[in-house]
């Protein structure tokens, strides 16, 4: 059984997702940049706001892991799974994601920042 609360899971699990979610935009951005697209620049700046909108969100979280001395590795994976270490306390858990589901949790993440984090 887990000794993190829910405030600490969900820190780490902005861990494992919001570099994710930057990656998808860093890719998206190239794409679009070249992409055949009438105003062009529109997309352009969406994307673009929302990557340092998603860049605060993880300097944030990375500082308060770096100030309760929390840590995250990537552990295995293989084509169903992958292995998430938390390190917290002076304890060490192992989580383990379904692929499925972290490209869905992804997917929601970056539908929240595109809909919902600018009305914030």
């Amino acid at each position: 059984m887990s000794k993190l609360s829910e405030d600490e899971r969900n820190i780490f699990e902005n861990a494992i997702y919001l570099p994710m979610v930057l990656t998808i935009l860093d890719r998206d951005l190239k794409v679009a940049q070249t992409a055949p697209f009438k105003l062009k620049q529109v997309y352009l700046n969406l994307i673009e706001h929302t990557m340092k909108q998603v860049q605060k969100d993880m300097r944030e979280n990375n500082t308060k892991m770096y100030k309760n001395k929390w840590k995250l590795l990537k552990g295995e994976s293989d084509e169903a799974f992958t292995e998430y270490n938390f390190y917290i306390n002076g304890y060490h858990e192992v989580h383990r994601y379904f692929n499925h589901n972290l490209r869905n949790n992804t997917e929601k993440l970056l539908n929240y920042y595109f809909l919902h984090r600018h009305s914030d």
